[in-house]
């Protein structure tokens, strides 16, 4: 097993919430499983051993009904407990009591580094749940983040509040706590609000158990009996929107429920001057209606489309016009469209079915068309194509949709055809171009890599990949190139599945920077690295493209934003604020390709509507792996045609 970083850290943080495809869990980051600890009391005054007591001591305290509290927790959590771990929405224990940090934010799918919203945007009361449990019970909010039973003895508290505000009394119906489960969910839309507790009360009907991760056994048996009070939503007064046609092609099968407004900003676009260039394929690792489930939580994390793998459906969360927070990068988040697929990165050939592919080409040759996206791979861009928004964000952005995407007939179904197989001289612009089928790589796969927990123990598999591996030398015995930012130090890279920093995928381009027999180098993370291309078998030669070097003899710095200066900022908005990638820049001698034309640095302010557009522009170039960005200013451009 690795010891890499792509292992360590980058694994454990792959994905938002790691839906699990029976049931919309979430996956806790990084968590390691501690006893629950004895905060609360059983019904004869002992200590609660088990959650199951837990649960039933929290639900005599607060006079919830005992079904209640666990169909809400199993619809919040599956019962995992992770104490002391937040999920990567901050929500903590079996009751999901949010408490959400600016860190969180930077970190999370928002992308909010450099942000001077950033407390701002942090401070929705639907991501600070604990607090107000905590208030509620007297603990504190350490305790209630680190204790199990002390966490369902807060949500207790907070569910038995909403009920008596809602009703002015406790009740020992359960169908009488539909308006109390309706508020849990924080959403402030009525149908939002609605669909949670249906989905709550469903649970209870039907009954469910299982086993934790750290050895509880759980069980809430079906009660076919329990029949929702829903006309007790009216007095939420929650916003009673009309929903919004769903913006779809009529080639696929598409509807709208509308994700939290907590993840994501309202906004205007394009109208508003806020561009529209590139569209984000993603996988969610995990099941469609749990994908559906967690954008409904407030949590910062959701995607304008998700994408259903058995029969390609579509279910549309955010509005075109709106900004979702997908990507992990607040400037793509400004200016694209985010797309999930149901599935597992690890396991994705076995889960991107022909239907879902056929389905998001649809989608995307409809909002290409819409916006004027070029059909090509500098605008169609994986998340992991995203870079990270500042230098020690990098090492752990996301590798979705993963090696098992086929790029290549994917963009097929786009109509973009591959050229004919090739390598020009050195200064050409290749298209890497492995084919998928045929292009068999040997991946290590861990548990860390796999939510689905079918892999027990690291593993090494070989199966068809969208990449070809890249070394330091024109050898297959020359180590793998290692990022800078996944291995710090010049370490070398590894085959592990989650480690894209030594792969170049199909689509991408670059300069050729050298020949040497069957292997051709390029341009890549500011160094000369090779990859195995016998008679051009791996690439196609590019043409009318833009390449940029730097103007001087001075590195160029490399960029992972692209916000105005300061003093653009007009008065009363806090400027955001980038700065280089430190791991990486431009040398004086090398050449990147420009994925579009140089845009003007801007930002947005959703309080008021105000988009703020710099004087500067910034190429957006293909790095590495991933894209990256550089101050026009700081580079000279020339066109190449073949």
């Amino acid at each position: 097993m690795t010891t890499s970083n792509a292992g360590r850290t980058h694994a454990s943080r792959r994905r938002r919430p790691a839906l699990l495809a029976a049931i919309a869990t979430l996956a806790f980051a990084g968590a390691t499983a501690l006893p629950v600890l004895a905060l609360a009391t059983g019904e004869a005054g002992h200590p609660a051993a088990t959650l199951e007591e837990g649960f039933t001591a929290a639900a005599a305290e607060y006079r919830v009904p005992r079904q209640v509290l666990l169909a809400l927790a199993y619809q919040e959590s599956a019962w995992e407990t992770h104490a002391g771990r937040h999920s990567t929405d901050g929500g903590y224990g079996p009751m999901h009591l949010t408490d959400v940090t600016p860190a969180m934010m930077v970190a999370g799918e928002a992308g909010a580094a450099g942000r001077g919203d950033l407390a701002k945007l942090a401070a929705a009361p639907a991501l600070h749940t604990l607090r107000t449990a905590a208030r509620l019970t007297g603990l504190s909010a350490e305790v209630l983040r680190d204790d199990p039973a002390a966490n369902i003895r807060g949500g207790a508290a907070l569910l038995a509040s909403y009920q008596k505000a809602a009703t002015g009394t406790t009740s020992s119906s359960p169908g009488d706590w539909y308006a109390a489960v309706a508020r849990y969910s924080q959403s402030t839309q009525r149908r939002g609000a609605a669909a949670f507790a249906d989905r709550v009360f469903d649970v209870m009907r039907k009954g469910t158990h299982r086993t934790t991760a750290d050895g509880h056994r759980v069980t809430l048996r079906a009660d076919g009996e329990v029949r929702p009070a829903t006309g007790q939503l009216d007095a939420l007064h929650l916003k009673a929107e009309e929903t919004p046609p769903a913006e779809c092609p009529a080639t696929v099968a598409c509807s709208f429920v509308p994700a939290s407004p907590a993840n994501g900003q309202v906004s205007n676009r394009p109208a508003n001057g806020i561009r529209i260039d590139s569209i984000v394929i993603h996988d969610v690792e995990g099941s469609y209606d749990g994908a559906i489930a967690a954008f409904q939580k407030a949590g910062a994390a959701a995607a304008h489309y998700v994408m259903r793998s058995s029969d390609g459906a579509v279910t549309q969360m955010v509005p075109t016009k709106d900004l979702a927070f997908h990507s992990g990068n607040y400037p793509t988040n400004m200016h694209s469209v985010g797309i999930e697929h149901e599935g597992y990165a690890a396991h994705g050939a076995t889960w991107y079915t022909e239907a879902q592919y056929q389905a998001t080409a649809e989608m995307v040759k409809y909002l290409a068309a819409r916006f004027g996206i070029p059909l090509d791979r500098r605008h169609i861009l994986g998340h992991d194509d995203v870079p990270g928004p500042k230098s020690s964000l990098v090492a752990e952005m996301h590798w979705d949709p993963g090696p098992s995407w086929d790029w290549d007939h994917f963009m097929s179904l786009l109509g973009a055809h591959t050229e004919r197989h090739g390598v020009g001289p050195v200064g050409s612009v290749v298209t890497i171009a492995p084919g998928f089928r045929d292009n068999q790589q040997t991946a290590e796969i861990c548990p860390a890599d796999d939510p689905t927990g079918a892999t027990k123990e690291c593993t090494r598999e070989q199966q068809p990949a969208n990449f070809v591996h890249l070394r330091t030398e024109p050898a297959a015995t020359a180590p793998l190139f290692g990022d800078q930012a996944v291995h710090p130090g010049a370490a070398a890279g590894t085959d592990r599945i989650n480690d894209w920093g030594g792969r170049a995928s199909a689509g991408q381009q670059f300069v050729v920077a050298g020949q040497d027999g069957d292997w051709t180098a390029i341009w890549y993370s500011g160094a000369k690295v090779w990859f195995h291309n016998p008679h051009g078998r791996n690439t196609t030669q590019a043409c009318d493209v833009k390449v940029v070097k730097a103007a001087g003899a001075s590195p160029v710095a490399v960029y992972g934003t692209s916000y105005p200066d300061a003093d653009e900022y007009p008065p009363g908005l806090s400027p955001s604020a980038q700065a280089p990638l430190s791991m990486y820049t431009v040398p004086a001698g090398q050449a990147y390709v420009a994925t579009r034309a140089p845009d003007r640095t801007d930002d947005f302010f959703p309080s008021t509507g105000t988009v703020v557009t710099g004087s500067k522009a910034m190429y957006t170039i293909q790095y590495n792996h991933r894209v990256a960005l550089v101050y026009a200013s700081d580079v000279t451009a020339q066109d190449t045609h073949g």
